[in-house]
């Protein structure tokens, strides 16, 4: 039934004060298709957005839908654990076939629990069991998730700060430019405290990095710096984690992020998009030497969700058998690098940074980027900021978004900007 005014009461009611995104976006979301939500009153936002990056081929999409009836209507597992199943056996054979295989890429596959932060919590322990140190690396503005071990890795101090308990056994490094800008400086430093025994570092069992950090705010890792550090990693028998939980699956272009950068991380971490269909998945991925798992070592009720497993596969099969994603992936992207390095330029205290489909505006005036984000849900579009201040307004539109549509949002996007930044034009 059509309403002239979203109910929220229930939520305030009853649901808890931790809810977060609702609070930016005050209504009540009913349908879904694409690159588009509607509220209950029937009025409609277009996403950039995509569930955080769990909803790279948008929502409801046509395609991983069908695959999705058939299997339920068919009586397919739901849930299975770790037992094997027809699902879970013709996602193994896609991952082998359309992405494993043509990159190269030797890995045995994990099923953790279905979130990133659980992919994370099994790369940490599995790099820990593997080596016999306790020491990770982790660097500045990293996000890596919100269970203990995560967020021991994790840069925000406000996200620390909810684990209660001290976070130990983590060190943060400098991340690609945080220091001077340049790109030697955080090196310099990592080189030193590995090598000196009287730095107070223990040697590290791995380092986890983002290739791009998101809720860091947007912050890019050149290809220059990944390989310095894939390469300080294997000199020194450290193992290389890459989080790929929010820039995998073709969010950067490429289905891996780290791709571009020639490397072969030891251990990579995947959730959010690699369900497909916005179902809750998880995988890790190693090289078979690392695969030193006892049986149930490390386990979850929730890691077999077996219809994931059926819209994961459809999605690697129909997205990934060439490289018409990634190509049109790279084209909007220049697309949106083109639109925001023009709103940058129209104001002071502004500027733009991105990579494939995900980009950001940064102001030196950190309020300025929630109220953009605010004008811009009234103006029907959804974009969240980020960034250790919340200083970036981001944007993660779905990659099958269409053409017409990302102009629509670059649109709305710099009319929100030109409302919040009027008398700050240069």
């Amino acid at each position: 039934m059509i309403t002239t005014t979203p109910d929220l009461s229930v939520f305030a009611d009853l649901e808890s004060n931790v809810r977060g995104y609702c609070r930016s976006w005050p209504t009540v979301f009913d349908t879904a298709s694409g690159a588009w939500l509607r509220d209950e009153t029937g009025r409609e936002y277009l996403d950039f957005f995509a569930g955080a990056g769990a909803l790279n081929y948008g929502h409801n999409n046509p395609v991983l839908k069908q695959s999705l009836l058939d299997y339920i209507a068919g009586d397919g597992l739901t849930h299975g654990l770790d037992m094997s199943t027809v699902a879970k056996r013709e996602l193994l054979e896609s991952l082998r076939e359309h992405i494993l295989r043509p990159r190269g890429l030797d890995y045995k596959v994990q099923f953790p629990g279905p979130t990133g932060a659980n992919a994370v919590e099994a790369a940490l322990k599995l790099a820990r069991k593997v080596t016999g140190r306790t020491e990770i690396l982790n660097f500045t503005n990293a996000f890596h998730g919100m269970t203990l071990g995560a967020l021991s890795v994790t840069g925000n101090a406000a996200k620390r700060a909810g684990a209660g308990v001290p976070l130990q056994h983590a060190t943060s490094m400098p991340f690609d430019g945080y220091l001077s800008g340049a790109e030697g400086d955080s090196f310099e430093w990592m080189e030193r405290v590995l090598d000196d025994a009287s730095s107070g570092l223990d040697s590290p069992a791995a380092v986890i990095v983002e290739t791009v950090q998101g809720e860091g705010g947007v912050n890019i890792a050149s290809v220059e710096w990944l390989r310095k550090l894939a390469g300080l990693c294997s000199a020194r028998e450290i193992l290389l984690i890459v989080d790929d939980v929010q820039m995998g699956c073709g969010r950067t272009g490429p289905f891996f992020s780290f791709e571009s950068a020639g490397i072969t991380p030891d251990i990579v971490t995947l959730s959010k998009s690699i369900g497909g269909y916005g179902l809750p998945m998880a995988l890790v991925l190693f090289k078979p030497e690392l695969d030193q798992w006892k049986p149930g070592e490390h386990n979850g009720t929730f890691r077999g969700n077996n219809p994931a497993f059926v819209t994961a596969r459809t999605a690697i099969e129909h997205y990934w058998s060439d490289d018409g994603l990634e190509s049109a992936t790279r084209a909007k992207g220049a697309r949106i690098d083109r639109a925001l390095t023009g709103m940058a330029a129209a104001f002071d205290g502004v500027s733009a940074r991105g990579r494939g489909l995900v980009h950001g505006l940064v102001f030196d005036d950190a309020s300025q980027a929630e109220k953009v984000c605010a004008a811009a849900f009234q103006r029907g579009l959804l974009v969240e900021t980020s960034g250790p201040e919340d200083e970036v307004v981001k944007l993660l539109p779905p990659l099958t978004i269409s053409e017409y549509e990302l102009d629509h949002g670059l649109e709305l996007l710099a009319s929100s900007l030109d409302v919040v930044g009027s008398g700050r034009g240069r």
